[in-house]
């Protein structure tokens, strides 16, 4: 009988950390309205892409890649648009068919962090892992902070492509103009 007690006290006590660590992430990631920061981007562990983005919940981003071709990512919440001097003419998609749709939209992120526990795997962060139409998506947050630092997705043509964050600054004054569409259309 003792040792079903201690059985039964350490399960809950972890069941409650982990709910507790979960609480703990969704209050902070509920505080933030905006986000600026630089990114580490791996596409299929072959292509690296860096730059900086700003981020403006929900579901608008502003990416500047630091390459010769001036690579833009933009979002207005409704369109994601790709250009640079690389390309002819820009790309653009609807965003609710990409994976970029859920990690943007700060509601969803929360509503699934409260169904799923952290990944124990990963020592360093706090992983969440999900899927949703199937996307696979896994978001990491920073142990200390509590931030949200990087992702990881599959893209429309099925590249694996993680996303970490530095220099992350949060709630920033941000205009709405700089996600206007039509500014980054050659």
């Amino acid at each position: 009988m003792k040792k079903y007690l201690i059985f039964f006290f350490v399960l809950f006590f972890n069941l409650n950390a982990h709910s507790s660590i979960n609480q703990e992430i969704i209050g902070h990631l509920e505080k933030i309205n905006s986000l600026e920061f630089k990114f580490i981007q791996k596409i299929d562990n072959n292509n690296i892409e860096k730059g900086e983005c700003i981020i403006l919940y929900p579901k608008k981003i502003l990416c500047k890649y630091y390459d010769i071709y001036n690579k833009i990512l933009v979002s207005n919440g409704k369109s994601l648009v790709i250009n640079s001097d690389k390309i002819k003419n820009y790309y653009r998609y609807p965003l609710d068919k990409t994976p970029l749709n859920f990690i943007l939209d700060k509601k969803f992120l929360i509503s699934k962090m409260n169904e799923v526990e952290n990944d124990k795997n990963y020592p360093f962060y706090y992983v969440f892992n999900f899927e949703h139409e199937n996307n696979l998506i896994k978001v990491f947050f920073d142990k200390g902070t509590f931030d949200l630092i990087g992702w990881e997705t599959r893209d429309i043509y099925q590249n694996l492509i993680q996303t970490f964050l530095s220099d992350i600054n949060i709630n920033i004054s941000v205009e709405e103009k700089i996600f206007y569409l039509q500014k980054y259309i050659n």
